[in-house]
């Protein structure tokens, strides 16, 4: 365990309760020079009042918490070095190693106020504590042996998740689903290498006759395994963090107007003017259990205003990297060579095609432009809000083909896991090509050493310490 103790504020600002933790062996006796029961208080005032307090400090009994039972609840109040009443508290008691971090834990309760927690805050480090880091008190948890490292991540991804799925895949890797699922696939290579090196030591117990062969189709299970949670990355990454949904198309099409008409609001600058939207809006929505990244670009086209074509190349990056598109067309107006140049940039992408202005007379046929993208098309106004629910529906039954499954798969939604996995998968195939070479089967080790070690960042176990830090750095603070 660590040696120093910590603290810090564990609750958000604004609200009518403030929690500050603190965590480390002197947790109790820290907290506890600065507490004082109600009891001890009336008998004080007796005698001059809480000031009083000061000349009788030896009355007080700095060690109250060490003698109570964990997990134990105590009224008083915060008193400051000159002896006055700071706060009236609730004061939550841990004992090792029953405890977020397994260390002594104590959490107080105060009221809410922001400058009142600074100065409980302040107070406490006065007395010997020190300042937790960000995620300090979750990395404690982590050193200490009561999560993984995947486990924590968990803990802030329950804290920023925005949807139900983000909230329920968080659950289940911090109930350590996902730390098992690649557990055993650890454990598995490790007893093979285990046994090839019994074989290695002890030809005449162990036998390696058809041991290739049997490794060769255990490994092609596993990597099948691995491959299934990469398949399923980008789905759980996109119901997680949000579906970044690009809105293209050529000047004066409607793209604001839908950006508008989605949000329910007047975000995006709406004229008849060709080219108003020149940078980049960016907002999110929730349509169902889905969250979008709504992205509104500006019109593709031709042009010889430097901002503008600045803008072009921006809608364009953005295009790139989108994970839905939503494509507009003024199907009121034949189709023109902007309009074909973004149907160039629509290969092998998602999306769909929305036929603005379909309430007017339409010179655009459906059919041709269904075969032209590949993409299915909804009719669209953006005036009388017609194809709205049309095109919500599309997008919820695209990624969540109905019913959203939190409990029968494993989703990965960490681009760092998901690298391990990939590295994990590429020493397993070359195990199986150098058992396809013929090769002896003491050179397997060394890719299988590198397969359980790649896997063993996911929970930690070979993680470096650079890496825990950088992962607990991006937390929030008091966490």
């Amino acid at each position: 365990m660590q040696q120093d103790t910590i603290a810090g504020i564990a609750s958000g600002m604004g609200g009518g309760i403030g929690i500050i933790r603190v965590s480390g062996e002197n947790a109790f006796s820290i907290v506890g020079e600065i507490f004082r029961t109600k009891k001890f208080l009336d008998f004080d005032d007796k005698s001059g009042g809480v000031k009083a307090s000061l000349e009788k400090k030896e009355l007080w009994d700095n060690c109250y918490f060490l003698k109570k039972n964990s997990h134990t609840i105590h009224y008083g109040f915060i008193i400051e070095d000159n002896g006055n009443i700071l706060d009236e508290v609730m004061v939550l008691l841990m004992k090792a190693p029953k405890s977020y971090t397994c260390e002594d834990v104590i959490e107080i309760d105060s009221h809410g106020g922001a400058y009142l927690i600074q100065k409980i805050l302040k107070l406490l480090i006065r007395h010997g504590a020190r300042l937790a880091e960000p995620g300090e008190f979750t990395k404690r948890a982590f050193l200490n042996g009561r999560i993984d490292l995947s486990q924590a991540e968990a803990v802030m991804k329950m804290i920023t998740s925005k949807n139900e799925f983000a909230l329920e895949s968080a659950v289940n890797q911090l109930e350590g689903r996902v730390s098992k699922y690649i557990e055993t696939i650890r454990q598995e290579i490790l007893y093979h290498m285990g046994y090839i090196e019994a074989a290695l030591d002890d030809p005449e117990h162990y036998d390696l006759g058809n041991f290739s062969d049997e490794l060769y189709h255990i490994l092609q299970e596993k990597i099948k395994s691995l491959k299934e949670l990469l398949d399923r990355f980008e789905n759980g990454r996109m119901k997680s963090e949000g579906i970044n949904t690009v809105i293209v198309g050529k000047p004066n099409v409607g793209k604001s107007s839908l950006m508008n008409l989605l949000l329910d609001e007047e975000r995006a600058i709406v004229t008849n003017i060709a080219g108003t939207t020149r940078d980049i809006l960016e907002e999110t929505i929730q349509i169902g259990n889905l969250m979008l990244n709504l992205i509104d670009t500006a019109g593709i086209h031709e042009t010889g205003d430097i901002v503008e074509s600045l803008g072009v190349e921006k809608a364009m990056e953005y295009l790139e990297q989108a994970d839905f598109i939503i494509f507009v067309v003024d199907v009121s107006v034949p189709l023109e060579d902007a309009d074909e140049k973004i149907i160039s940039l629509l290969s092998g992408k998602h999306g769909i095609i929305l036929l603005n202005k379909s309430d007017l007379n339409v010179c655009v046929e459906k059919e041709i432009l269904e075969k032209k993208v590949g993409w299915d098309c909804i009719a669209f106004s953006n005036k009388t809000g017609d194809g709205l629910n049309d095109l919500e529906e599309y997008i919820t039954n695209s990624f969540l083909k109905g019913d959203i499954s939190y409990n029968d798969q494993i989703y990965l939604t960490s681009v760092r896991h998901r690298e391990a996995v990939e590295s994990a998968i590429q020493s397993l195939v070359q195990v199986l090509e150098t058992i396809q070479d013929d090769m002896p089967e003491d050179l397997y080790i060394i890719d299988l050493m590198d397969a359980y070690q790649e896997l063993g960042l996911i929970n930690g176990e070979t993680a470096s310490e650079d890496l825990v830090n950088k992962i607990f750095s991006e937390f929030c603070m008091g966490k």
